[in-house]
Parts: structure tokens; sequence; C-alpha cells
């Protein structure tokens, strides 16, 4: 199982991180090493003092996959989830002032939080879909998958032109604005359409 990751997906995000928006998806990749265990804290890591939540929307891939077009897209996955790819933002700063990849920053152990799954025939449409992230009860995040600037299908479409997609690899599709510091005894809570489908906490 492999996890491909879509910066800058949302153009609130981009706005308040002072990113340049992208002509094409940005991809960065998380080893199955990244996956918080279920019921298990998530350790801010000792090497960041700025550790950022960032909450999205998760596809499952559940057949194997290449140069896939975009109209085939949506048979390439049944279900949907929630996650939070977990950024030590000091090291991604220093990372990207020296034109080097951002994998210390966001590839470290734990840093993928990967929710159960729902069926995506739960939802009227996957191009509208709320989602949100609180932390010790209030909403820290919130997200509409109308936002995406590359839907599902598309990033999916997308992706497979570089990569073989695999059934059980996760595609995390990137996060809107809200990303933020967490610090410990921190408990982040997250929910598609009012649905809670995690809670952790931070130590």
């Amino acid at each position: 199982m492999k996890i491909i990751c879509i910066g800058r997906n949302y153009a609130d995000h981009i706005s308040e991180l002072n990113n340049e928006r992208p002509s094409e998806p940005v991809i960065f990749m998380k080893p199955d090493t990244a996956v918080l265990p279920k019921q298990t804290p998530f350790v801010i890591p000792e090497f960041s003092d700025d550790v950022h939540h960032e909450v999205e929307i998760l596809v499952k891939i559940n057949k194997v996959g290449k140069y896939i077009d975009p109209k085939f897209a949506h048979k390439y996955y049944d279900e949907i989830g929630l996650g939070i790819d977990f950024t030590a933002r000091d090291v991604q700063a220093e990372l990207k002032s020296k034109g080097l990849p951002w994998e210390k920053a966001k590839a470290f152990d734990h840093s993928a939080i990967i929710s159960d799954f729902l069926s995506k025939k739960k939802f009227s449409s996957l191009e509208n879909i709320n989602f949100e992230l609180t932390n010790n009860g209030k909403t820290v995040q919130r997200g509409n998958t109308s936002h995406m600037l590359w839907k599902i299908d598309e990033l999916i479409a997308y992706v497979s032109q570089y990569f073989t997609l695999k059934t059980g690899d996760i595609i995390f599709t990137g996060t809107p604005a809200g990303v933020a510091k967490v610090q410990p005894n921190d408990v982040l809570e997250g929910y598609i359409e009012g649905e809670q489908l995690f809670r952790i906490q931070v130590k």
C-alpha cells in the first residue's frame, strides 16, 4: 500500500501559506510506516517545534490502474474517508528554502491519520461533501470538496500517469485553510457531513 498526497488543492490554503498556485497537481508520497495505528495517540516528533494538522478527504483505490481516463476514474474507488497529513512546518520551510524534497517534513512515522472508510454511495455528490476538523471541541478546519482545484476523478487520472495505482492505495486529496500547530493534550476529531470518523489524542 502506498499513500499518495496532493498538495495545494484548495485555493484558500494556498493563500494562507503564501504559496504559488500550481498549474498542475503537486504530488508527494508517504510510506506505510507513516500510518498511525488505531487507538494510538499522535506523539509530536522531537525534531519539530511546529507540527501542523492538515485534514483531508481520502480515497481508497479498489483495483489496479495505469493511464486511467478521467471518465473511467470513478470505477477505481468505492469508498472515501478522512485523514490528517501531519506536517512539520519548520522542517518543511527549511527544505523548501533549499529546494529540497519534503519527505522529512511530511512522511515521518505516524504522520498519516487514516479513518475508517464510507461507501461513496452514501453521498449524493462527491463534489459537494462537507468535512471538518475540531481541536478540543472547536472547529479549526472546514472544507467542501466543491472547492478542490482538481476533483477526485481528475486526481486519479493525473496520478495514474506517473504511478500504477494498486488495490488498497490511498490518495490524500488536499487540505483546506485553517492548518495550525498542534500541542500536547490536544484532541483532534474529524467529521464528514457531521459523522465523526476519528478522534486523536496528541502527546
